[in-house]
């Protein structure tokens, strides 16, 4: 289905959804509510961002397509539930949006990133203030993934100051949890699971400060891991050996074999 403009491919979705929560539509889309359609916000978000990483085009248009669907469907059932629609959510964002870049929008300038974010914070707070409900965290998701969550509860202390002035006191202090949590080894599980919290923070700042996203970095880790442990499996069955079955010294070679064809290409 082709269409000449994005607001015509915009309409064309909607006609889409319309026809499958019409009386002749899917059964099963007939019964969604928007609290059924939660827990696939978080998924297709995650699907997206697998899409980005990978860097395959084909497939971050696929899943970028799939998010806009769920949430224009959302929108549908929004307006016909409670009331409000599309157009009511687009323009509560932009109007937002021009609120919050008043150096963009208005008149006034910034010497810096540092003192543009404050201000960022202080109008968000001004806004929460205003739904009575202040607090440099107040809007932070209680759903939102650990480690996301650190990343944006560093970022939104240093943005009101509270945070190591130099980078060298975050690492001595990164050092300093490492060694909290091999003391704490004598004192117990919950001891040494709560030390590994404080050095996982820790470790987080570390890399905010150093323009590193601490969820991502581990995802690509993750994906690393994965490619490598893959192609460990792929050699043992070109060599006929039964992979799991192999000493953890003979999994090693695999593993570095692999490592230094990386290195190769």
């Amino acid at each position: 289905m082709k269409t000449s403009s994005p607001h015509a491919a915009l309409d064309s979705l909607l006609d889409v959804i319309d026809r499958l929560i019409g009386p002749d539509g899917c059964a099963w889309d007939r019964e969604q509510t928007p609290e059924s359609l939660a827990d696939y916000c978080i998924e297709e978000s995650c699907e997206l961002v697998a899409a980005i990483r990978s860097g395959k085009l084909r497939e971050v248009r696929e899943e970028l397509g799939d998010l806009f669907f769920l949430l224009l469907f959302l929108s549908r059932l929004y307006a016909d539930r409670d009331g409000f629609t599309l157009q009511d959510a687009l323009e509560v964002s932009a109007e937002k949006m021009i609120r919050r870049h008043p150096h963009v929008f208005g008149e006034m300038r910034f010497d810096s990133k540092e003192e543009q974010l404050r201000e960022w914070e202080r109008i968000k707070r001004h806004e929460k203030a205003d739904e009575g409900a202040g607090g440099v965290f107040a809007g932070l998701p209680a759903g939102m993934p650990s480690l996301i969550k650190a990343y944006r509860i560093h970022s939104k202390a240093a943005r009101v100051g509270f945070t190591w002035p130099e980078d060298e006191e975050v690492e001595r202090q990164m050092e300093a949890e490492w060694l909290e949590f091999l003391d704490a080894g004598r004192q117990g599980r919950d001891a040494q699971s709560r030390e590994l919290g404080d050095l996982l923070f820790t470790m987080v700042e570390l890399g905010r400060r150093k323009g590193i996203k601490a969820n991502e970095a581990l995802d690509h880790a993750l994906l690393r891991f994965l490619a490598r442990f893959e192609a460990m499996e792929a050699l043992a069955r070109e060599r006929g050996l039964d992979f799991i079955a192999l000493s953890l010294d003979d999994k090693d070679a695999l593993w570095n074999e692999v490592k230094s064809r990386e290195g190769a290409q």
